[in-house]
């Protein structure tokens, strides 16, 4: 019985170790499936990011201090500002991209003290929807909105209300808030064969002019709607319904230098179709002449056979701005 009992003692003491490993062996492995599953479900909650945005912010100050100048001139300060924010979503064949841009700019000259003169005053609100015929394809089927007008009057001349009073009033109004405003809606297709060049054609586009101010309405094309004696009154809407194209180019020359352009064209097949065609040709060149600063030129270029500049219909209007700026800028990137 001694004997035995020292053979099973003998036993358990070898075996111990043997069970105590696996033991070991087996909680270990239970460790790393269950830090394994934690990581799995780590990296499931992560959800992907479909939204990007920017936003870009310029200032610009000019100014001139004359002191005993023989040549002349009066003293003066230029003030602009500007804002382009962009916002995009876009998942699997639907994108959605959106951008405003605002300007505006004025300046004070020592000649008309108790007047700010309007230099630069815009605001541009563009929103698409697009989807796309096929994962690969260059082709997306769209619906487009755009919204153009400005902040404040622009006024055509300033006259002294009395000789030497050295007090200015503004006259001949040329433009106000919402008068004119353009509306355009738009449903077409686009073709997209690069991220940096896109046309975007809409064979059914709405567009809608507002002119608020009664005495703005005849320049700007507004329909009568009634003649009383020698007065003829002007509907505050224009709506013209017809085709569109607009096509978009956005590109580094190099690492300082950008140039962005945008064409668009609408013809009315309510009125003259394809005869009388309305254009908007932007551009804008930059150039990073530093981390904050650069100098920039935006030219802007409208052709409209039904506005009217002081009682005479100029069909070709141009505007250029060359500005150097303050700028700064941020932007999140989809991951």
């Amino acid at each position: 019985m001694k004997r035995l009992f020292v053979i099973l003692a003998a036993t358990a003491a070898f075996c111990a170790p043997a069970f105590a490993q696996e033991d070991a062996q087996k909680a270990a492995a239970e460790a790393a499936a269950e830090f394994a599953s934690a990581e799995e479900e780590k990296v499931a909650v992560a959800k992907p990011k479909n939204w990007t945005s920017s936003f870009a912010l310029d200032l610009g100050l000019n100014q001139t201090l004359l002191y005993s100048w023989a040549a002349g001139g009066y003293d003066n300060i230029n003030l602009t500002a500007g804002i382009d924010a962009q916002a995009g979503y876009a998942k699997n064949l639907l994108a959605w991209n959106n951008r405003i841009q605002l300007q505006y700019g004025f300046f004070w000259s020592a000649d008309k003290k108790n007047v700010l003169q309007k230099s630069n005053d815009r605001i541009y609100l563009e929103s698409k929807l697009s989807y796309k015929t096929a994962k690969d394809s260059k082709w997306n089927w769209t619906a487009s909105y755009d919204f153009r007008s400005q902040f404040s009057d622009t006024w055509g001349k300033y006259v002294e209300t009395e000789k030497g009073s050295g007090i200015w009033e503004a006259t001949n109004l040329k433009s106000s808030f919402i008068s004119p405003a353009y509306n355009n809606l738009a449903l077409g297709i686009e073709w997209k064969p690069t991220e940096w060049f896109d046309v975007n054609i809409s064979p059914l586009t709405g567009s809608l002019t507002i002119c608020q101010v009664s005495d703005l309405r005849k320049s700007y094309g507004m329909p009568q709607i009634k003649v009383t004696g020698e007065d003829v009154l002007y509907n505050s809407v224009l709506f013209q319904f017809g085709a569109s194209v607009k096509a978009n180019a956005k590109f580094a020359i190099n690492d300082a230098f950008f140039y962005e352009t945008q064409l668009v064209l609408f013809t009315d097949y309510l009125n003259k179709p394809f005869l009388q065609n309305r254009v908007n040709w932007d551009n804008k060149i930059t150039w990073n002449i530093a981390r904050f600063f650069k100098i920039s030129l935006s030219t802007w270029l409208i052709y409209d056979p039904i506005v009217e500049i002081d009682g005479v219909v100029s069909k070709i209007q141009f505007k250029d701005f060359l500005a150097f700026n303050f700028s700064y800028s941020l932007s999140s990137k989809k991951k």
